[in-house]
């Protein structure tokens, strides 16, 4: 009998829940049950030696640090292809001359080179149930990850050889009662992450110091006495002067001088969601209700320039294209949409319906590619149990451009991302997207997805984990120097690179 339960067991490992539901329709025979039940008997002997595998087992998680094992696969592991398409060959896309804003770590992600898919290898780092939704990248190739587990946040850096932490630093945790999720970080031109905390501060916080790893705090700004208790800062970023941009949930937005710490705040009087971007005139922040464009007055109070009403609040924070346009999406009619809007002055240049009708939404943040935008279809997904036992959100990636100052649906693809959204390459012409695919048998099996950017086709595809906890719910996909692409799943890191 145990050699039943053993290959009962490896085919479960093997196939996924599909074998077990088999294994009970089997058990619904008499005869076979009788069978069974005649040759059901487990020795004490057996008993213990499975107790104490499982144990070793518990005891091994509790014990081996956070990133020395890889992300345990769940049941399904040869149910689906390893690999599927073809590598890909660089093909640049053409953009404006980007400006690069002075006071971020130098290099536009968007000019790193993601992989080809040349027999591509998946590296996995296990964070117990840790979630690293955002990460960075020094200029040394160290990499920042925020992340976030039910016990609260961290900051941590990780060795991207290893993928394993070398130094954690505490933070305080978002309050339960507040809309906030706790990821708003960058890095500064030092290297040094500038983090939104729970208790409503904005931590500088040094990657290394005297040539090692190192995560201490250099300076902190207190945000208290302008962001009251139950409300949360939902974004941070710099502007070309050097200045903090920060944005609270119910509204606040504001500015901090990193050389004096003078703050500056206005009230919108609506709600933030998404990040702020900004430019070399100020910053964009999108609420519930509208586009605002603002800039710095002369005591650091940012001061409107203009407001253009959406309609529906926007799932993407502001993304800014060629010939001074910025993007963000809406709703009309039950239907989703890309908004194209002049920089100058917020008039509206076009907006693009995109999916179908009912069947369309996002939370996830658009992919600028020149003039340009990539949109990612998350209708659908709630929570990480909205994937389970081969479920998937809509489908639907999109790109739309400007061509003579209309809108044009450039291709629509059927790829499903529930969760991550799509990040673009222009140095090799790939969006890189978190991919699933429907399963009848029940397998969760997740893929790095290689799309092209000029047609929509997808070019190749590696998988990354199966289950739950190879899920992202939401992290953001970051490209590194090295042509690696990672990303935060449910329980750690993943990094994709080429065989080399």
């Amino acid at each position: 009998m145990v050699w039943l339960v053993g290959a009962l067991l490896l085919l479960w490992v093997a196939q996924g829940p599909v074998v077990l539901l088999v294994a009970a329709a089997l058990l619904c025979v008499p005869r076979v049950r009788w069978w069974v039940q005649d040759r059901t008997h487990v020795s004490r002997r057996a008993a213990a030696w499975l107790a104490g595998g499982a144990a070793l087992v518990a005891l091994a998680v509790v014990v081996v640090p956070d990133g020395w094992l890889p992300v345990p696969p769940a049941p399904g592991v040869w149910a689906g292809p390893e690999y599927v398409g073809r590598p890909s060959s660089p093909h640049p896309v053409a953009v404006a001359e980007v400006a690069q804003n002075p006071h971020r770590t130098a290099g536009d992600p968007a000019d790193r080179s993601g992989p080809l898919g040349h027999q591509p290898e998946v590296d996995t780092a296990w964070f117990g149930l840790q979630r690293c939704g955002r990460l960075e990248l020094t200029s040394t190739g160290a990499v920042v990850a925020l992340c976030a587990s039910g016990s609260g946040r961290t900051l941590r850096l990780v060795d991207p050889d290893s993928l394993r932490p070398v130094s954690t630093l505490d933070l305080p945790d978002v309050p339960d009662d507040t809309a906030c999720d706790g990821e708003a970080v960058y890095l500064d031109t030092t290297d040094r992450a500038v983090v939104a905390t729970g208790d409503r501060r904005v931590l500088a916080v040094r990657t290394a110091a005297d040539g090692g790893a190192d995560l201490a705090t250099d300076a902190e700004w207190d945000l208290k006495p302008y962001v009251p208790h139950g409300d949360c800062l939902v974004s941070v970023a710099p502007d070309w002067s050097g200045r903090i941009w920060w944005a609270s949930h119910a509204g606040l937005v504001g500015t901090v001088d990193p050389a004096t710490g003078q703050v500056g705040v206005v009230d919108l009087g609506e709600e933030v969601d998404r990040d702020v971007t900004t430019d070399e005139g100020g910053a964009y922040v999108v609420t519930d209700e509208a586009l605002h464009r603002l800039a710095v007055g002369a005591d650091g109070t940012p001061l409107p320039v203009w407001r253009t009403e959406q309609a529906g609040s926007s799932g993407s924070a502001p993304a800014l294209l060629d010939g001074g346009i910025v993007a963000i999406t809406d709703e009309v009619d039950d239907r989703l949409g890309v908004v194209l809007l002049a920089r100058a002055d917020g008039r509206r240049v076009c907006r693009q319906p995109v999916f179908e009708k009912g069947d369309g939404a996002t939370d996830s943040d658009l992919a600028p590619l020149g003039s340009g935008v990539v949109v990612t279809n998350n209708d659908g997904y709630s929570s990480p149990r909205s994937t389970l036992l081969g479920f998937t959100s809509q489908p639907g990636i999109a790109r739309v451009d400007v061509v003579d100052g209309a809108c044009v649906l450039a291709w629509t693809s059927d790829a499903v991302s529930p969760a991550s959204g799509a990040v673009a390459s222009r140095a090799n012409g790939l969006l890189y997207a978190w991919t699933k695919r429907p399963s009848l048998t029940g397998v969760s099996a997740w893929y790095l997805t290689a799309i092209d950017a000029g047609t929509g086709r997808n070019r190749w595809g590696v998988r990354t984990g199966t289950g739950l906890l190879a899920g992202s719910d939401g992290s953001r996909i970051m490209l590194d120097r090295d042509g690696s692409a990672w990303l935060g799943t449910l329980a750690g890191l993943v990094r994709v690179h080429d065989r080399r």
